[in-house]
């Protein structure tokens, strides 16, 4: 209860924080009552609109990046170990769950010599989890899959692998699924080696010759991201490096996965859908490409604006001049699922359903890795700027409402003061999740806010809507205020019940008359709630 006053409260602000350089900068009227959430280093924040801490959770390992919140109120998040076997930007190895009090409950190591998680999991509705990996073939294998030996630079090639396994114990797991790219790839380079065939003839399959321009060392796909739609009960992925996004079905077992399509099975592991730069498949050129090292591509939720499309951060490397956009990309399909493709052309759509980018200066928003955007149920984008370590919420017309810098030093866990540049030390994240007050893993919590992150903090803006008043209801005023004591409410409707709540959201009194008695009460802001005629109207009172 306390929590949603917060939130009401702080929907009805028109304010800019010209004056804050990290924590909220900006929340403006027609943001999204919600909590975000993020993780820096080896913490894990929910933060409400004014970026009060609603909980936090700490782990012994600094963040393996993706984070998620589950309807049980549990935390699910990937750590980075310290193995040096497996080594490049996004390094996982550990899984973790946390109850919502902050106690490990599960924690499960996917690093071994051969294998380690990075980047993605993804928590399954049936409470298994997919894991994104990778794992060693040595040259050897790369050579006899049909790689040409001239464009392998390192010791080694990395296959990437999705697993699905049950948790079970405390740190046990069973995997139940299982893909590997290396059982889907193509190659037209040598005729005596596995996957020979024609490359534009098999868009199902990834040309392992394609390197997009990139060295050709282990880690030439750089999968970044896995998520998962139920209703199709496919996975849509993302390739950093090559600058692709493909889909996949998950209702195979892990034998028809390793097939293709058509094969001896009815169902296979092939792409289903592919988009981004079709040159990888030999449909087209550096011109039709359309990602630059995207992130967190995922279908829309149904019951949102643009449902079953697909949204995601298209981050811009690799083309000048450097600049981000979030892109809706809505595949062509035969019927839900099914997408549409003609022999010897390139997957649908020619071009993007909607793009986001900076309306003044394109360049202003630039995101060189990590980053997301997430459509929420009141029609706004939530968009994480990763390098920047900036969340920012957009309505439908593209008008900012919400604005926040991450206060955390990415590198070592510290908190920034209020007033620091933020330029000054790295507050990098990856994605930024945001929660409806009324998500089930809310229900019977203790929501009540503490402090912001930062040291030093400046919420003055934040509470400062003395004049802000629901429509219609300018002529309700609170006299006198300040006050000593006492306070009557002058209107002309009809009041029901007036609540007073503290700064903590605590309700300290109720009356059904027009005046509240507020001198047993300790100086300081108090928010009143006057219920008249089925509204609620929103007062601040200052007790001095």
């Amino acid at each position: 209860m306390s929590k949603k006053l917060l939130f009401i409260l702080l929907i009805t602000i028109n304010l800019s924080y010209s004056q804050n350089t990290i924590g909220t900068k900006k929340i403006l009227d027609g943001v999204y009552e919600g909590y975000t959430l993020f993780t820096s280093y080896n913490k894990t924040f929910l933060i409400n609109n004014c970026g009060e801490v609603i909980n936090q959770w700490n782990s012994t390992y600094p963040s393996g990046i993706a984070v998620y919140l589950l309807e049980n109120g549990n935390l699910l998040r990937a750590g980075r170990t310290s193995s040096s076997d497996i080594t490049f930007g996004g390094q996982g190895g550990v899984v973790e769950i946390f109850d919502w009090d902050g106690n490990l409950t599960w924690q499960y190591f996917y690093d071994t010599p051969m294998m380690r998680q990075h980047h993605d999991i993804f928590p399954m509705p049936n409470g298994n989890v997919l894991i994104l990996a990778v794992t060693r073939m040595s040259n050897a294998e790369a050579i006899q899959s049909g790689r040409n030996p001239n464009l392998l630079t390192e010791s080694d090639l990395y296959n990437e692998q999705i697993i699905e396994v049950s948790p079970s114990g405390t740190n046990n797991a069973t995997p139940v699924w299982e893909w590997n790219v290396k059982d889907h790839l193509i190659q037209n380079f040598d005729s005596s080696k596995d996957n020979f065939g024609n490359v534009s003839s098999n868009p199902g399959k990834l040309n392992i010759n394609f390197l997009n321009g990139q060295s050709g060392g282990s880690n030439w796909l750089h999968f970044n991201s896995i998520q998962y739609n139920l209703e199709l009960d496919q996975i849509v992925i993302s390739s950093r490096n090559l600058s692709e996004i493909y889909i996949i079905d998950h209702s195979t077992t892990t034998a028809e996965a390793a097939t293709s399509s058509g094969g001896i099975y009815n169902k296979g592991g092939d792409f289903l859908y592919r988009w981004g730069n079709p040159k990888s498949y030999n449909q087209g050129t550096e011109a039709d490409r359309k990602l630059y090292g995207q992130h967190s591509p995922y279908f829309i939720e149904s019951g949102l604006t643009d449902a079953g499309k697909i949204m995601l951060f298209n981050n811009g490397i690799d083309r000048t001049p450097l600049f981000s956009e979030v892109l809706i990309v809505d595949p062509e399909t035969d019927s839900p699922g099914v997408y549409s493709y003609q022999s010897n052309t390139a997957y649908g759509p020619e071009h993007p359903d909607y793009t986001y980018t900076n309306p003044i200066t394109p360049t202003d928003f630039f995101s060189r890795i990590l980053s997301s955007a997430q459509r929420l149920p009141n029609g706004n984008t939530l968009i994480c700027e990763g390098s920047n370590g900036r969340f920012f919420e957009i309505t439908p017309n593209e008008s900012v409402v919400w604005e926040y810098i991450t206060p955390i030093n990415s590198n070592n866990g510290n908190e920034a003061s209020q007033g620091e540049n933020p330029s000054d030390f790295s507050h990098t994240s990856f994605r930024a999740i945001k929660y409806a007050t009324d998500f089930p893993a809310f229900i019977g919590k203790d929501l009540t806010p503490g402090n912001p992150i930062e040291l030093n903090p400046d919420l003055s803006n934040c509470y400062n809507f003395l004049d802000v008043t629901k429509p219609n209801h300018s002529e309700t005023n609170v006299s006198p205020n300040p006050t000593t004591g006492f306070v009557s409410i002058n209107t002309s409707l009809i009041i029901d019940k007036i609540e007073a709540y503290d700064m903590l959201g605590n309700k300290v009194r109720e009356t059904s008359t027009d005046f509240l008695d507020l001198s047993n009460q300790a100086n300081g802001i108090y928010f009143l709630r006057i219920h008249s005629e089925s509204n609620i109207i929103v007062k601040k009172v200052m007790k001095r």
